[in-house]
């Protein structure tokens, strides 16, 4: 086993020396270099370009950070360390020379993207907090093009307005997005759900490490089940049956309500069900807080994330929920 890497050091965060933010702007992050980025106790509090260029590279490794944001934080930490632990190199969660090295490619982390009308398509107006409002919607769909297109390129909707301040995201019109690469391919044997370390790590029959996600994984309200599940069955774009005396009470609904399907659905895009009733692995409609608040005691990760699992996973995969420190390799 490699050594795991310390809840201390994941209470750090990486950061660019300390140097003030520099300009978002395709051709700095496209030269950005990964190699001055560092662990620090304090981050920037705005988006970095070397920081954007690192959860690209991440992302397209199989190491998910994420929303990509050019924040650095825990998830982008734990993703470090996930990578570490693929390629079986020291797991301490640093972007050394020898990370970067394996890390970086040719490819252009930003491109230009031309805005089609298929984009446009779909949308609602907007997405109402309470279940029994949802309920009454035909869809939970995006409510822009810039949210669209965020979920499709993995982005945070901040970076994608930073990248096209004076857009207006029409069909026709040329944006900047990131290329995160493209999905990840294997046949996962067993899922480990990390709730101390906030991590879904996926193995193959081999026992390679084949993915590392960042997870919600329950909450002190709801916590997430014990011991060893496997997956039942994958449903894409499920709608979702709410029932106050099974699950969770939401505001004042008190009776059962189906819950239209979509990408702001309660459970997003995917839901990845679980031997254990009423549990599973699903998406999100809310990409930037995951692993930052509880879930009802499912796993919880991003949309992007959630679909590419569950093309890699079939009915009997073992779904294993472990307290671990952070990302190890077996």
């Amino acid at each position: 086993m490699k050594k795991a890497l310390p809840m201390s050091l994941l209470a750090f965060t990486i950061s660019v020396g300390g140097a003030a933010a520099r300009e978002l702007k395709p051709d700095i992050i496209n030269a950005a270099s990964i190699t001055s980025i560092g662990i620090e106790k304090s981050a920037p509090a705005d988006p970095d370009p070397a920081v954007v260029r690192l959860q690209v590279l991440l992302d397209r490794a199989g190491a998910s950070p994420g929303v990509i944001d050019g924040l650095s934080g825990e998830n982008v930490n734990k993703a470090v360390a996930g990578f570490e632990a693929m390629n079986k190199l020291p797991v301490d969660g640093r972007v050394d020379p020898d990370v970067a090295s394996r890390l970086e490619d040719n490819a252009p982390v930003v491109e230009s993207y031309v805005v089609s009308a298929e984009d446009a398509k779909g949308l609602v107006d907007r997405i109402p907090e309470d279940y029994g409002e949802k309920a009454k919607m035909q869809s939970l769909g995006y409510t822009s093009v810039a949210e669209k297109l965020s979920e499709r390129f993995h982005m945070g909707i901040d970076l994608v307005n930073a990248l096209n301040p004076a857009s207006q995201f029409a069909p026709g019109d040329t944006v900047w997005v990131v290329n995160p690469g493209v999905a990840r391919q294997g046949k996962v044997k067993r899922i480990e759900a990390d709730r101390k370390a906030g991590q879904v790590l996926a193995y193959a029959e081999d026992g390679a490490l084949l993915v590392v996600y960042p997870a919600t994984i329950g909450s002190q309200d709801n916590p997430a089940p014990s011991g060893k599940h496997k997956v039942k069955g994958v449903a894409k774009m499920p709608v979702y049956r709410y029932d106050p005396k099974l699950n969770f009470k939401q505001g004042n609904n008190d009776r059962v309500l189906t819950i239209p399907k979509g990408p702001n659905g309660p459970v997003g895009t995917v839901w990845i069900d679980l031997t254990e009733p009423t549990y599973g692995i699903h998406g999100t409609p809310e990409p930037k807080l995951i692993d930052k608040v509880g879930s009802h005691g499912c796993v919880r990760l991003t949309n992007w994330d959630a679909e590419e699992l569950a093309e890699m996973v079939k009915p009997g995969v073992l779904v294993d929920f472990v307290n671990r420190s952070a990302a190890a390799a077996k």
